[in-house]
């Protein structure tokens, strides 16, 4: 992992992470839940406001990611909960840089 002079931190190669996939990472001690979906990319806060559930092992289907603990739906875009936007789990800016898949934490999170 390295970190660049903008904040952005290198991950992982693109190659590593195929459309339709997820896994977590981790940025200095926090975990973070990477996604491809359909192409693009997204990074949320990898914990689930309600229990602490690790939402990088929840199945996600067209953007919205299932808490395997106790089933809260997150969309992965927008970090809002699925039918109740009040609870949020933090997103990340993502982008590549060199064929490296580079995240920003946000400020909440740092």
């Amino acid at each position: 992992m390295n970190q660049t002079t903008d904040d952005f931190i290198s991950m992982l190669p693109l190659a590593d992470l195929p459309p339709g996939s997820g896994r977590t990472v981790d940025i200095n001690g926090i975990w973070i839940a990477l996604y491809n979906v359909d192409g693009t990319l997204y990074a949320i806060d990898n914990a689930c406001p309600h229990a602490g559930g690790p939402l990088g092992e929840g199945k996600c289907v067209d953007g919205i990611v299932e808490c395997p603990w106790h089933g809260w739906k997150f969309d992965v875009r927008t970090g809002q909960r699925v039918k109740n936007p009040n609870f949020t789990v933090a997103c990340c800016d993502v982008r590549v840089q060199d064929g490296q898949i580079q995240i920003k934490l946000p400020a909440e999170l740092r």
